[in-house]
């Protein structure tokens, strides 16, 4: 009895064991066909690196700056006597802008001519007198140097009665005056602006690496935040030969025709120097690259090959893609693009969407960026 209950248990637990194992056996056979069943094709947006015009450019912001620009000021105190201008006003070079009360200067400068007068003729006297030796030689030498102090009274008087009025130095527009008629004003108190604003300069500063690539003379592209829509064209006139030992920046200077006078001086502007080099380079969206620590990155969807080295085709006959991983160098960034100027060339397909599941060799399906297309299509093309 004991025997058969022995037999009975070891039957039982031999049942358990070969139960579980082919539990296993059958867990590890479905491991096994979903590990050999061939993985589906990621879905990627591809699109397709052309040779586009790009103009290089140089990127800077900078300060508008009046070609000739004053404060006018006085050299001397005194009271407004007139004002010849108006605030806003364009005047003339060589203009009487302001003059101050010189009555006390211009009585001062009559006496002075008086004495001017006898000074004349007592040495016209003194010169016939000592010819005649009527009077001595340091007598007439006394007349002679009266003479030249009475002639310096007047020019001194001259010059003060000269400093009792302001004239426009250059031509220009005239900002808004300070001062009223009948104002004492204190020397070096300013009167109003006058700015030249028939062309202004723009002075930007680039890093001491972007020197070799400017000259006298470039085209700088200039947009102002007053008419962003607008592009101006200035010049460049002056590279200053010094860098600044705080920045390591050198100061450039454009010059900027403004016949209109819509730019005025103290403007912030941003600037596109325009530099020289190929018309022509390898553009993709920046989307397509793949920024890491080790460099940049770009996937090339190349076509899935046989090991014989064929390339592959599914069931439908229809060709079969993967990627490759290929480390770039890129260049400027403009408009959501970015120049690739060495490891990718025109007409390569790579992707711009679903990097994050990607890795070499993995098996993709090709869909067009259609967000890409649609940008291109509302937004106007700049070069």
């Amino acid at each position: 009895m004991l025997r058969r209950r022995m037999l009975i248990m070891l039957g039982v637990v031999l049942l358990v064991v070969l139960s579980l194992g082919g539990y296993k056996a059958f867990s590890v056979y479905r491991q096994i066909q979903v590990f050999a069943t061939p993985k589906p094709p990621i879905n990627v947006a591809v699109v397709t690196a052309n040779e586009q015009p790009w103009q290089s450019q140089l990127p800077a912001i900078g300060t508008l700056k009046a070609l000739q620009g004053v404060d006018l000021s006085l050299e001397i105190a005194g009271t407004v006597k007139a004002l010849q201008f108006e605030s806003g006003q364009k005047v003339t070079a060589g203009q009487l802008l302001l003059q101050l009360d010189s009555d006390v200067e211009k009585a001062l400068l009559g006496t002075a001519e008086a004495e001017l007068g006898l000074a004349k003729i007592e040495h016209g006297r003194g010169s016939q007198l000592v010819g005649s030796q009527a009077i001595s030689k340091g007598d007439f030498d006394r007349l002679a140097a009266q003479l030249k102090k009475a002639y310096a009274s007047v020019a001194q008087l001259n010059a003060a009665l000269a400093k009792k009025s302001i004239l426009a130095p250059f031509s220009g527009t005239i900002g808004i005056r300070q001062v009223d008629v009948g104002d004492y004003l204190a020397s070096g108190t300013m009167i109003a602006t006058l700015q030249n604003l028939s062309s202004l300069y723009v002075d930007f500063y680039v890093p001491e690496q972007a020197v070799p690539k400017l000259a006298v003379g470039q085209i700088a592209q200039v947009t102002v935040a007053a008419y962003p829509a607008q592009i101006f064209e200035a010049k460049i006139s002056a590279i200053n030969p010094k860098v600044d030992d705080a920045t390591r920046n050198i100061l450039v200077r454009a010059t900027l025709p403004n016949p209109g006078g819509e730019l005025l001086p103290g403007m912030f502007a941003s600037l596109h120097v325009l530099l020289p080099g190929a018309n022509t380079r390898v553009v993709v969206p920046e989307s397509a690259i793949s920024y890491t620590l080790y460099g940049n990155s770009v996937y090339v969807v190349v076509p899935k090959k046989t090991a014989g080295g064929e390339p592959e085709k599914d069931a439908k006959g229809e060709p079969q893609w993967t990627v490759e991983r290929r480390f770039v160098e890129t260049g400027e960034h403009r408009n959501g693009r970015v120049v690739v100027s060495k490891g990718l060339s025109a007409g390569e397909r790579v992707v711009s969407a679903g990097q994050l599941k990607l890795d070499t060799g993995a098996h993709v399906a090709i869909s067009a960026d259609k967000t890409l297309q649609a940008e291109q299509n509302s937004q106007p093309r700049v070069d």
